[in-house]
């Protein structure tokens, strides 16, 4: 008997340590969208893969910073053992919650402007690392130029409340005013008056910029509600917007960005990696597609060298 009872303690104890050694981690996603849903499903992946046990506490804060914060809160008094951030509110809520925590990013467009980091350099410093989704913006400014040669004025189409959409928005606008565009920046504030600033936008302008926007990527079907019927065309800063409202784009892939932020994870978790001289990883490659329905529907040549979106 006590040999039995000592078997069963000893299984109990392994047990115990089996659940204790597992990780959580809480994922933070600003909103559900393509791109964003593409970059988590990459993390999970690439995490579960190498770490099969792991536990994930998935929270959608529904666009909402202040539900950001309120998510990264919980994290942080539950004890997890990594928080990833989807989206820039995402991180700058996990910032602020905790010092301590190891904090991965993705689907943020420059780590600098998001967390103010005078002169970044590439690596944060404090308890953040991550991806970015950055592409080329002078390359996605030159798609203009290429595809729109005899339009005047470029649109620039963004949610005021997000920074990086702020900063694609100042660099692309030199890029195509150095090309001889006329150009005006058209803010939405929230989701309220996407379609009115829309229409403006579409009601003014020859072609519509938009950069990666987490609100543009969410209501992309209200944008498309105006600038479709206008006949204005749109180039996008990414896929998951293009295949809404655009005609072309200049894209990473959201879900590479995730996996790689995965890799990340299981580094620190598994490896003891330091997150704070982790550099920031950028997507591997950028690829030109075209979205066929919005081109028939404009009434616009398919572009050469530019993939159709599936």
């Amino acid at each position: 008997m006590k040999k039995i009872i000592t078997l069963i303690l000893a299984l109990v104890l392994i047990a115990s340590a089996a659940c204790a050694s597992a990780a959580t981690v809480g994922i933070c996603q600003l909103v559900q969208h393509d791109a964003l849903d593409a970059a988590t499903q990459g993390f999970k992946d690439a995490l579960t893969e190498k770490m099969p046990d792991v536990e994930f506490d998935e929270q959608n804060a529904s666009g909402d910073a202040a539900t950001c914060s309120v998510i990264a809160g919980t994290f942080v008094a539950n004890g997890v053992d990594l928080i990833m951030a989807n989206a820039t509110p995402a991180l700058q809520a996990a910032t602020s919650a905790t010092g301590d925590i190891p904090i991965l990013a993705t689907s943020i467009t420059e780590y600098g402007v998001a967390l103010g980091i005078d002169g970044f350099t590439g690596v944060t410093g404090i308890n953040v690392s991550g991806t970015s989704d950055l592409a080329p913006l002078n390359e996605q400014a030159a798609m203009i130029k290429e595809l729109f040669p005899e339009a005047k004025k470029v649109g620039l189409l963004y949610c005021s409340a997000e920074a990086n959409s702020a900063y694609q928005v100042e660099v692309v606008k030199a890029e195509l005013e150095a090309m001889g565009y006329e150009t005006e920046e058209f803010k939405f504030n929230d989701s309220n008056d996407v379609a009115s600033v829309s229409a403006s936008a579409a009601a003014e302008c020859d072609v519509i910029y938009i950069p990666t926007d987490n609100t543009a990527a969410a209501y992309t079907e209200t944008i498309a509600n105006e600038v479709i019927p206008a006949k204005v065309p749109v180039i996008a800063g990414e896929e998951g917007i293009c295949r809404g409202c655009g005609v072309a784009t200049l894209t990473i892939s959201y879900y590479d960005i995730g996996y790689a932020t995965g890799l990340m994870a299981y580094e620190i978790l598994a490896n003891g990696a330091d997150v704070s001289a982790m550099p920031i990883e950028y997507a591997p490659q950028f690829v030109k597609k075209y979205n066929a329905a919005n081109i028939e529907a404009l009434g616009l040549p398919v572009p050469e060298g530019y993939i159709a979106i599936e």
